[in-house]
């Protein structure tokens, strides 16, 4: 597969994120990318589910920045995570070294994020003891798995740039991956993307999102 040219920029609460020229896209909001993450994945996400273990899907590995803030979690709570995310176009180690993000999380859980970036794909990596990490190299489409996640971070590119993956077929695919109960939770909210939600089959809220979007969604497989 091939790579796609990126720049890093820095957003308002100081953490960065990477613009794509060809997509004229960020990977994070412009408002802060840690503070979205924060919000979107971890608060109505990671802290929402009662799982005693979680198992998350993310989509859109992109610059680790949800799975690092995860790790950071799961070590401060002892919390166990089976995370495996889904990349089609992964960073080089230029693009991973400039990234600033070991600043906001513990130090035990920044120092694992070189780890988390540059270990092998497709393979279950030991991150630490709470913390297990498969990173696969495939396009959303390809996903196929049932019953397997308790979570799923939705963090593909937004719905105006490729519209393709906020679909009811994809939606479908995220339905069938997660477990009974199980939660996918995104940033984006809009009219379409709700209504695929639902003809998917999950029960679907709008929920406050972070600073500089006024909602959010979190949908529950029932």
């Amino acid at each position: 597969m091939e790579s796609f040219s990126r720049i890093i920029q820095v957003t308002a609460d100081g953490s960065h994120t990477l613009h794509s020229p060809s997509l004229n896209e960020n990977y994070h909001s412009r408002h802060g990318a840690v503070q979205e993450a924060v919000h979107v994945f971890i608060n109505a996400g990671y802290h929402f589910h009662s799982a005693a273990e979680l198992s998350i899907l993310e989509i859109g590995f992109g610059t680790g920045l949800n799975a690092l803030l995860t790790c950071n979690e799961s070590i401060k709570s002892g919390r166990k995570v089976n995370y495996v995310g889904v990349e089609a176009f992964p960073l080089n180690n230029e693009e991973i070294n400039a990234l600033n993000y070991a600043q906001f999380v513990m130090a035990e859980a920044a120092a694992n994020y070189p780890t988390m970036m540059t270990s092998n794909w497709e393979v279950p990596i030991q991150i630490s003891e709470q913390f297990t990490l498969t990173k696969r190299q495939t396009f959303f489409e390809n996903i196929t798995d049932e019953d397997a996640f308790d979570l799923i971070y939705f963090d593909a590119f937004g719905f105006q740039v490729q519209p393709e993956l906020w679909t009811l077929s994809m939606f479908q695919k995220m339905y069938n991956a997660l477990k009974n109960d199980g939660v996918l939770v995104t940033y984006a909210c809009r009219t379409p993307i709700v209504k695929a939600l639902k003809e998917a089959g999950f029960a679907v809220s709008k929920i406050p999102g972070p600073i500089g979007k006024r909602e959010m969604t979190r949908a529950v497989k029932k």
